[in-house]
């Protein structure tokens, strides 16, 4: 099922909350402690924990957008649909990025729930560097956003 933003929000799994900016910076705190963790995965060879540690470290980027407008997710495909909506529509972030979240967040899952796919050197290391690029396009937003106009 394709998810789309209004369903997100019909569904309840985007809900609103009060907009934190806190909870924003805890979430890039993750998100780098993820990247940390992908990084040691991937030099040990742990190829499918690499893999599975850089989709969560766009995953808390992309969250921490959330929680500085005031939204808390339910779904992770969610999170794809709301950067889609508030700012790939507003022309604030390229669409490349919600593809790249989608992606990875579609690879992760059949890392993780199907006993035939093998991560493989290559794909954690392509992994990782979407992760890097993701999270670096993230916190430019999220600097423009809370900062318009510097």
């Amino acid at each position: 099922m394709k998810f789309d933003f209004n369903y997100c929000l019909k569904a309840k799994l985007l809900r609103k909350i009060p907009p934190s900016e806190d909870k924003a910076n805890q979430s890039f705190k993750k998100a780098d402690q993820w990247l940390a963790e992908a990084k040691i995965s991937f030099e040990g060879s742990a190829y499918s924990s690499s893999v599975l540690t850089s989709y969560m470290v766009m995953f808390h980027a992309a969250r921490s957008m959330l929680f500085l407008d005031g939204y808390r997710e339910k779904s992770h495909a969610c999170v794809a649909r709301y950067l889609e909506e508030k700012y790939v529509k507003t022309g604030k972030l390229d669409t490349k990025w919600v593809d790249l979240l989608d992606h990875s967040r579609e690879i992760r899952h059949e890392d993780q729930y199907n006993v035939s796919f093998f991560s493989t050197k290559g794909e954690a290391e392509k992994a990782l560097k979407s992760a890097e690029d993701f999270l670096l396009a993230i916190k430019d937003l999220f600097d423009e956003t809370k900062n318009p106009g510097i």
